[in-house]
């Protein structure tokens, strides 16, 4: 994994000196079995109606291409928050699709409590429509009985 990382900053840098746009470069990735691994170890929980971690169906919650990103970002905000995170939606199929998409690996669903909604809502930036903002550009996005995050950086 270490080395992967590395290859991912030489390349990062290989595509600035070429002239290329960095934001062009393809995000990091993990598969289902990496990111939870990365999950538990910080003691993050995750759960599916359907007790499954098939990509291809919608009643599963899969890690299976998720960005490294995402993965850094909730592991930061399991441990800036001090809150007990579940997560209930990864890259599995059924979500809204788009860039910023769920099946793209750049969101991730947890499960409601007060813990989670308290310091969402005090520490980071309403931006309206049950939406805030963190400093680090990620959106917390409250729907009927979960948080949908977006995220844009692992801060």
């Amino acid at each position: 994994m270490f080395v992967r990382m590395i290859a991912a900053v030489i390349a990062m840098f290989a595509a600035l000196l070429l002239g290329a746009s960095v934001a062009s470069a393809a995000p990091a990735k993990y598969t289902h079995a990496q990111a939870a691994a990365q999950l538990r170890d910080a003691g993050i929980t995750w759960s599916s109606s359907g007790g499954c971690s098939d990509r291809n169906r919608s009643n599963c919650t899969s890690f299976e291409q998720i960005n490294q990103t995402t993965i850094a970002g909730i592991k930061t905000f399991k441990r800036a928050s001090g809150c007990a995170v579940n997560i209930t939606g990864g890259t599995e199929t059924g979500h809204a699709s788009g860039t910023y998409s769920h099946w793209n690996g750049y969101k991730v669903d947890i499960s409601l409590s007060s813990c989670v909604t308290n310091y969402i809502k005090s520490k980071f930036t309403s931006i309206g429509g049950n939406k805030w903002k963190s400093n680090a550009g990620n959106i917390y996005y409250l729907e009927s009985n979960h948080w949908d995050i977006t995220y844009h950086s692992a801060g």
